[in-house]
């Protein structure tokens, strides 16, 4: 997981990283986890602002993401295999206590996407895997074989907001087995209406691909159970910064932040001043998105958003 957590080597540039490390870093001395690690774009940025006393923690699902930190040598960063929803445990099997920042960079990262092996995008044909955590889980294609198509419709409709999720879903059903990228994408361009497709400003398949994507991966319960641990593994003072790439992600994140950073409702009558309930924690920043000059260099940052929240206690 992690958009565009891609760094030296790899051609990629890390998504909003002057916003993260404005934002993140409140001691220099402290202990960072960057839970998507990706290629180490953020956590190079990371190490370069902190002291020779810091350690910074990176975490990804992806094992070709786990393998390229070997190529990245300095003795405060430490990369393992987990998920978000591995995070607590992650944290206690590497000897941590509570940290000082978090940061969680929500979606597929660029080598991913450019892999065509991995099966995430239609714009180079490959088989249809899509799972981020190669060596466990069912692909996407043997979930496609099996699946009812009142299951597929919910999953398109949930996790992609499809407006034509029955037609598509009858499609796939009616062309299996679909074992390709490039044989999904073009089921779903010729499932669409004609004038639907000529509206459409990104390719028909767009939203199917991560709808599927996202369920293979079970990223929503991952996301709930990750900003959930990643909180509770903050010091009094530690900020949790979370970048997401489209609007299902970024909802959870803001009604999430919302829950923490506001008192609970209480009735009208109870004698209770505003100013004297107590919250879990302060929003600091966001949303924060791309600027031009960054926009320029990475157009892929055009959909990010950054989030910033500090516990209470500080």
């Amino acid at each position: 997981m992690g958009a565009s957590s891609d760094g030296p080597g790899a051609g990629h540039v890390p998504v909003l990283v002057d916003e993260v490390l404005e934002n993140l870093v409140g001691s220099p001395q402290g202990t960072y986890i960057d839970a998507t690690f990706g290629r180490g774009g953020h956590s190079c940025a990371l190490l370069a602002k902190l002291s020779d006393s810091a350690r910074v923690l990176g975490v990804d699902r992806d094992l070709d993401a786990v393998a390229a930190a070997g190529s990245i040598t300095d003795s405060r960063l430490q990369v393992v295999h987990g998920r978000f929803g591995q995070l607590e445990k992650v944290i206690e099997t590497a000897g941590l206590g509570l940290v000082d920042g978090i940061l969680m960079d929500i979606g597929v990262s660029s080598p991913q996407l450019e892999v065509a092996e991995r099966g995430f995008s239609f714009s180079n044909d490959g088989p249809l895997d899509m799972r981020m955590d190669q060596s466990q889980g069912e692909t996407a294609s043997a979930w496609i074989a099996r699946a009812p198509e009142d299951e597929i419709v919910r999953v398109l409709r949930t996790h992609g907001e499809e407006k034509f999720a029955r037609r598509i879903a009858r499609a796939i059903v009616s062309h299996r087995p679909v074992e390709s990228t490039k044989q999904l994408a073009e089921i779903v361009a010729d499932a669409l209406p004609a004038p639907a497709r000529r509206k459409l400003s990104k390719h028909p398949a767009t939203k199917t691909f991560q709808a599927i994507r996202i369920h293979i991966n079970e990223e929503a319960d991952e996301l709930a159970a990750g900003l959930e641990q990643a909180f509770d593994a903050l010091k009094p003072g530690g900020r949790l910064a979370v970048i997401s790439f489209h609007s299902l992600e970024d909802r959870v994140v803001k009604r999430k932040f919302k829950a923490w950073s506001e008192p609970e409702p209480v009735p009208r009558r109870v004698p209770i001043k505003f100013a004297d309930q107590k919250v879990l924690a302060h929003r600091i920043a966001g949303p924060l998105k791309a600027k031009p000059q960054e926009l320029k260099h990475n157009p892929r940052a055009r959909s990010a958003v950054l989030r910033i929240l500090e516990k209470a206690g500080g």
